[in-house]
């Protein structure tokens, strides 16, 4: 469904796309158009004939970026409410970033330092190295986690 019919028909999308959602979840079946999906290739930097100089940017269908977005609620919620993530938690956790994590890093060393503790830092990084998700492995954890089924059973489907 094109975003533009979306906002136009709004009022009388609503509620069918309502149903469609809570069916889905409730049922686990992922509607194939919601798994279609375009990649195109972006350019990053460098020279533009190096192949790893681009990026695959997944394009979607807006049905099926709502629905995902209801499922991560679903997932913030639970993983919020069991404290599942520590505060030391910076990437892709809501209000945290890059710099928050410096903050914080910033702000342990200064006081191991302050009070005449030895301090050595390695940053690493790994590129590439949640690329891949084993899909088995995922829904494992996730009911292990105590995630409702229904939950899992969409994204298994997915």
């Amino acid at each position: 469904m094109h975003p533009q019919v979306l906002r136009e028909f709004t009022d009388v999308i609503a509620m069918p796309l309502s149903i469609i959602f809570e069916r889905s979840w409730r049922t686990g079946e992922v509607p194939e158009d919601w798994r279609k999906v375009n990649v195109t290739l972006v350019f990053k930097k460098g020279k533009k004939k190096d192949p790893g100089n681009y990026r695959p940017v997944s394009l979607t269908s807006i049905s099926g970026k709502v629905m995902e977005q209801l499922i991560l609620g679903v997932i913030s919620k639970h993983v919020e409410e069991k404290k599942f993530i520590g505060c030391g938690q910076h990437g892709f956790t809501k209000g945290k970033s890059c710099l928050t994590n410096l903050i914080a890093f910033y702000d342990g060393m200064t006081s191991w330092v302050d009070e005449g503790r030895a301090v050595d830092t390695v940053y690493l990084d790994f590129s590439k190295a949640f690329d891949t998700v084993f899909h088995n492995i995922l829904i494992c954890k996730l009911r292990k986690c105590g995630l409702d089924e229904q939950t899992v059973r969409w994204i298994e489907n997915w």
